[in-house]
């Protein structure tokens, strides 16, 4: 970690702030303590600037606010200085933890979305709907953006989340996820296409509006960092953290941090002792004493003491477990709980006497030559060497150089176990004789090195060698002596003792930990692994003292005493005094303070700005605290200080601090910060229930002023709790502590009621305290914390009656809750409308359809709401689905009474309140447990008489519509109603073809405008229109209750069927007259209203199927009478016009039995014929007759061809028309079987009888039905006759029975 002393331009930001508060003033007569920052001083700001006023109207009134001021000064001093003494404490825990580690199991919290970026966000949106934004989208994911913009982007209950700060980006991600999940279901299948495609393809778009114009890149970076801070901080990201929450300036810091020497691991151990046996002393005191907490026993306060031991011994074990050799490579998630389970008692040290044998020290040596000096006599390419060994250990050697430039800067590396070892460096050069065995050495150097020896490169003088010349050798080399991590202090000291160091001599003396409780003063002799003599330290107590008379050597005096003995100490300088007293006095674990006795004389011996360069830094920074007022925070004694209130205030601002924090937290530490308080608590031994109870209340705050808080996290707290204040007698409770106050119990109970009153009230609001069902699975944990809070104790379950009665106790007032927010919201929806269709706002009476509008859109936003209670908060009350149907009833007879009340005031005989019966039964008939409920009962109630009335006047209008129509009927053709209506003004009715404005109409208009096909008369269309609208309205109401649904379809189908057959007797009443008004000769045609009728019974057998068809066997009867009805009324129809047809035909040959041979018309006219073909070209006789018939035969077959639709009635009309006419035409022939025709009579029937047979045939008439035998008669008779008259007459002028293809 970096030393915050090690900056310079730290440094120059420290001596700025010292002379800020050096020449802060005196204000309004209140003394400044020197010790204040300038944090104080600004804030005496005000009072200064009020003494500097003109004048005070009232010298009461001045004095009164500069006595508030200086209250409120005074109260702001003390926040201040319990900030800075809590700061210190904090600042120990983070530098030298032993108990607790940073959790990396805890899940992470997603950043929060600001209202800012909800507005962002929103923006976007609506971009994106305007087609503001390159993103190609189709159809459904437009709508589907769409509804989740309307339905969660703008929801109040969204905002309000936002403000509780509970809202993320993966909340709004996840609810539209849910969203889209179930409109991509039912999509249809595409192939090649699968839906989970098309949902990620949602969700990519989704992400790419949300985001908008921001580099995912960059997201993604700041993302990473702040997902790395959140998990795992280090040691200066938590000082910073908590100088922000407990408001610490950084300058404050920085002094606090050097004071402490937090970088020094020894010195933060030591204070952990001394912390640890002032424990001890205080339980002592307080089982001495008696000032006991009050405990709900009596027997609990001999277990207390226990605990507070217990507690202690196991902080003594976990730091004993720590390793020795920690330093400043210690990283704080590495750290371990120790799990020694052995109890330290200090009271026996017989048990932990050290021998000389459990002192280890393992040293490192670096030895580097650099070069030799004063080599003359060696001629210059003489080659020379160095060697070097620690004495013990091995010899090594440097290069070779020659004699002229002998320089090396060889480094040679040795590992030693002796404090004062012996280093030996020769010089050597190579041996030029023939018989040498070993080189020459010229000289040696023996260094005895101490780890505090300089390290820098130094001159030697060498020992010569015998026969060498050159007597000023000199060598330049440096030893450098690191210090192991178990030698705390080492250097030359005099000692006299009683037991250890009996005469007053100079030792080469050694501190050394040998475990973290363990310290010894160890003295040494050269080349010895082992100490000579060794003091244990436990129990001592280091101090300067005065020097002693009659010891002579050593200037500068401290002593170790304890019961029984004494040891003198004595240094050379002042300086090493106050470093072996400080390092002795962290091993001693003593919380006693030794304070140099010149130390203010030699530090302030220059005003106190520069240390005396014989002072330790660490004096200077004391002193610069001391200055400060820092002194007394990090002298305090932490076991004189209320820790449970201190970390209540402590756990308070962290709280407050992580709440405002950029994460959605929910209440939730982040790791750092739990660590902190974990250490804190086990340090400074605050009880877990104190702790977890502050937690609680402070929680409780802020949910009940509107923050979103996990249940979860109160659940957790509240177990822990329960579980010490109700722990089983026999039973471990959760931190192993087993005393129960008085005050956690009062405390408890008092928490609990208020958990109990928040619980209700977030399942009462559970529609806007967890919106849409975030955050996820809050909901199912408020109702299970609830079924916990609701307990005795922890053992015995609470009935599950009683669990069930309170929750339908909230959900009865959810009920009233959310009906009343959605009526304002409705109306001020509706305000805001009338605002932007009115701007003046002009007042209305509140009509009675405007009064309906608004319940139907009420309705809307109840079944909206409903069905959002089920997909979002119905598996949170899996366990209690029934409560959820009642608070479903609830809510829905509170919209009764507005629904009712709306309903009252229609008019009579209205029908536009359908529309809300639809709308309601649609809704409720699909859900399982709403349906045939108390609300849909009273919503059938409400409506079975009106669809009764309504059925009735509908069947009353019908009839006299038929009535009416059928009397003024034309029997003009008109296109179809059924299979392709407009809209008109007739009902109102949702998902009806055409809605009805019943019981009044009358044949539209419109109707004979639009044929462009011939069909059925208007009122016949009319008729089965109004017939299929009434029962496809009705069939859309879908009645739930099935006997009343079932007896609407049978009334509706009975009565199609007294209407249908009501028009079949009308229309052929109506046939049968208008064939009895028409001409009886060949003159007739058939009017395009015979057609229309008999279209009429095509359409009436058709709509018949449709209108009156049911599954029971009573009504498939009556419909098979309707079909009969129909058949036989057609039968009769094609009767009466084949009885036309004929007495066309009778007519014609009526005419022709005028020629009758014998009668005297008959010889006139054939007298009259000859006589005038002598003279003009007569044309033959009788053919006009003829053609007159055949015209009319083809005109009325055309006609009934084209215009009737229905082809089997034509066929078997053609048929009985073609046989009854032939029969006619036999019996006639068969009338003059003695009677010889007259030409013109066979001539005329000739043409007849084949142009019959042709048009017939053309018309598809059968060749069993053409060639009957009566066709056979009448073609042989009329042969027969055609061979006699042309022997008679001399020919037929070419008329003929035989087939010729040049007639017509």
């Amino acid at each position: 970690m970096l030393d915050p002393s090690s900056s310079e331009e730290e440094t120059d930001e420290i001596l700025e702030e010292e002379r800020k508060v050096v020449a802060a003033p005196k204000v309004g007569g209140a003394r400044v303590s020197p010790s204040r920052t300038s944090e104080s001083s600004v804030g005496l700001q005000p009072s200064r600037s009020s003494n500097v006023r003109p004048s005070s109207p009232s010298p009461s009134v001045a004095s009164e606010k500069e006595k508030e001021d200086l209250e409120k000064m005074q109260r702001e001093e003390e926040e201040r200085k319990k900030r800075l003494q809590l700061y210190v404490f904090v600042m120990r825990c983070i530098a030298y933890p032993f108990n607790a580690k940073q959790p990396t199991d805890m899940a992470r919290r997603q950043q929060k979305i600001s209202k800012q970026q909800l507005q962002t966000v929103k923006e976007r949106f609506q971009s994106f709907l305007n087609g503001d934004t390159q993103i190609v989208a189709d159809e459904a994911f437009i709508n589907a953006v769409q509804s989740y913009y309307e339905v969660f982007l703008k929801s109040d209950r969204v905002s309000r989340m936002v403000q509780s700060g509970g809202c993320s980006a993966a909340d709004s991600r996840e609810v539209f996820k849910k969203h889209i999940e179930k409109r991509v279901r039912s999509l249809p299948e595409i192939d090649g296409l699968s839906k989970e495609t098309v949902l990620s393809s949602w969700i990519a778009k989704f992400d790419t509006i949300y985001r908008g114009e921001e580099d995912p890149r960059k997201h993604q970076q700041r993302m990473t960092a702040s997902a790395a801070s959140e998990l795992i901080l280090s040691k200066d990201q938590l000082y910073e953290m908590f100088q922000g929450i407990l408001g610490i300036k950084k300058f404050e810091h920085q002094l606090l941090y050097n004071a402490c020497q937090l970088d020094n691991p020894d010195e933060q151990a030591a204070q952990i002792r001394r912390e640890l046996d002032g424990r001890l002393q205080m339980a002592d005191q307080i089982a001495r004493g008696g000032k006991f907490p009050r405990f709900v026993s009596r027997e609990m306060e001999a277990m207390y003491i226990e605990e507070l031991k217990s507690s202690v011994n196991l902080l003594m074990a976990n730091l004993e477990s720590m390793p020795v050799s920690k330093g400043g490579e210690f990283k704080l998630q590495k750290l371990k709980r120790g799990h020694n389970t052995s109890i330290i008692d200090m009271g026996q040290e017989d048990e932990n006497q050290l021998s000389k044998s459990d002192v280890v020290l393992s040293f490192t040596l670096e030895v580097v030559i650099m070069e030799v000096q004063g080599l003359k006599s060696l001629a210059p390419n003489r080659i020379v060497y160095c060697t070097m060994e620690v004495e013990g250990g091995q010899k090594l050697q440097t290069d070779q150089a020659e004699a002229s430039k002998p320089t090396w800067g060889t480094q040679g590396d040795f590992t030693t176990t002796h404090p004062l070892p012996a280093v030996k460096v020769k010089l050597f050069t190579e041996s030029t004789g023939v018989l040498a065995l070993e080189d020459k050495e010229l000289g040696r150097v023996v260094l005895h090195p101490t780890p505090n020896s300089p390290k820098q490169a130094e001159l030697h003088k060498m020992t010569v060698s015998k026969g060498c010349p050159d007597s000023d050798l000199k060598i330049k080399l440096a030893v450098r002596m690191d210090k192991p991590q178990n030698m705390k202090h080492c250097g030359y000291l005099w000692a006299i003792g009683k037991n250890v160091w009996k005469r007053w001599k100079k030792r080469f003396f050694v501190l050394v930990q040998v475990s973290q409780y363990t310290f010894a003063m160890c003295s040494y002799r050269e080349k010895k692994a082992e100490p000579v003599e060794l003091l244990q330290l436990d129990g001592y107590t280091v101090d300067y003292t005065d020097p002693q008379p009659g010891l002579d050597g050593g200037r500068t005096f401290f002593n170790a005493v304890k019961e029984g003995d004494t040891v003198i100490f004595a240094s050379d300088d002042e300086q090493d005094r106050i470093l072996w007293v400080q390092a002795m006095y962290r091993a001693t674990g003593q919380s006693h303070k030794p304070v140099p006795p010149t130390q203010v004389q030699k530090l302030n011996a220059k005003g106190g700005t520069a240390p005396q360069l014989d002072a330790p830094i660490s004096q200077f920074y004391a002193d610069r605290a001391q200055k400060h007022g820092m002194d007394e925070f990090i002298s305090a004694n932490p076991c004189s200080f209320d820790h449970a209130s201190l970390f209540e205030m402590l756990q308070r601002l962290t709280l407050d601090h992580r709440l405002n924090d950029s994460y959605s937290c929910l209440g939730w530490f982040s790791p750092g910060q739990v660590f902190v308080l974990d250490e804190y608590c086990a340090r400074n031994g605050v009880r877990g229930c104190h702790r977890h109870l502050c937690y609680l209340r402070d929680l409780l705050e802020r949910a009940e002023n509107g923050a979103m808080i996990d249940p979860t996290l109160l659940h957790y707290s509240f177990a822990f709790c329960a579980s010490h204040v109700h722990g089983n007698r026999y039973g471990t409770r959760p931190d192993g502590i087993g005393t129960v106050s008085v005050d956690e119990k009062e405390r408890f109970e008092g928490i609990k009621d208020r958990l109990r009153v928040l619980l209700e009230n977030q399942i009462t609001h559970f529609r806007y305290c967890f919106p849409f069902g975030r955050p996820e699975g809050a909901l199912k944990a408020t109702l299970s914390l609830l079924e916990r809070v609701l307990m005795k104790d922890i053992v015995t379950p609470v009935p599950q009656e009683e669990v069930k009665n309170v929750i339908r106790k909230c959900l009865e007032q959810a009920a009233l809750v959310n009906y009343q927010r959605l009526s304002e919201y409705a109306k001020v929806e509706e305000k805001n409308q009338k605002d932007h269709r009115d701007p003046e706002n002009v007042g209305r009476l509140v009509t009675p359809a405007k009064k309906l509008e608004d319940t139907i859109r009420l309705a809307e936003l109840v079944i909206e709401v409903l069905q959002q209670n089920e997909e979002h908060h119905a598996e949170a009350f899996a366990w209690w689905s029934d409560l959820m149907v009642e608070h479903a009833e609830t809510f829905l007879s509170l919209y009764a009474v507005d629904m009712d009340a709306a309903l009252e005031v229609q008019p009579p005989d209205s029908w536009d309140s359908f529309p809300l019966f639809q709308l309601l039964n649609d809704f409720l008939r699909v859900d399982y447990n709403l349906c045939n409920g108390k609300f849909h009962k009273h919503l059938q109630d409400l409506y079975a008489p009106l669809v009764v009335r309504y059925v009735d006047l509908m069947e009353s209008s019908i009839a006299q519509s038929i009535h009416r129509g059928f009397e003024r009927e034309t029997w003009e053709p008109v296109k179809s109603l059924t299979s392709n209506l407009p809209i008109v003004n007739l009902p109102k009715v949702p998902n009806v073809a055409v809605p009805v404005n019943l019981p009044s109409f009358s044949t539209p208009a419109w109707m004979t405008a639009m044929s462009d096909t011939d069909n059925g008369s208007g009122t016949s269309e009319d008729l089965f229109w109004k017939l299929d609208a009434l029962q496809t309205f009705i069939r859309d109401l879908h009645w739930p209750e099935e006997e009343f649904g079932k007896h609407l379809e049978t009334r509706l189908k009975l009565m199609s069927s007294d209407m249908i057959e009501s028009c079949v007797k009308r229309t052929r009443a109506a046939f049968e007259a208008k064939l009895q008004r028409s001409s009886r000769t060949a003159d007739f045609r058939v009017p395009q209203s015979i057609c229309t009728m008999f279209n009429v019974m095509v359409d009436a057998r058709a709509q018949s199927a449709k209108l009156c068809a049911m599954e029971l066997g009573q009504e498939r009867q009556y419909h098979s009478q309707i079909d009969n009805l129909i058949e036989e009324t057609v039968k009769e129809m094609i009767t009466l016009l084949v009885a036309k047809f004929v007495v066309i035909l009778e007519s014609v040959l009526a005419k022709l039995s005028r020629y009758d041979e014998g009668t005297l018309f008959s010889s006139f006219l054939s007298f009259t014929v000859k006589a005038a073909s002598k003279y003009v070209d007569v044309p033959k006789p009788g053919m006009d007759v003829a053609d007159s018939y055949v015209t009319f035969v083809r005109h009325s077959q055309d006609m009934l061809r084209d215009k009737v639709n229905e082809e089997m009635y034509i066929e078997r009309l053609f048929d009985q028309w073609y046989t009854s006419t032939m029969n006619l035409l036999g019996t006639w022939l068969t009338d003059r079987m003695d009677l010889q025709l007259h030409v013109y009579q066979l001539k005329i029937l000739i043409r007849i009888v084949k142009k019959k047979y042709r048009d017939f045939r053309l018309q598809g008439v059968l060749d069993s039905t053409l060639n009957s035998k009566m066709y056979d008669t009448v073609r042989n008779r009329l042969m027969l006759e055609e061979a006699t008259a042309s022997v008679r007459e001399g020919g037929m002028q070419g008329i003929s029975m035989k087939d010729s293809d040049t007639e017509d």
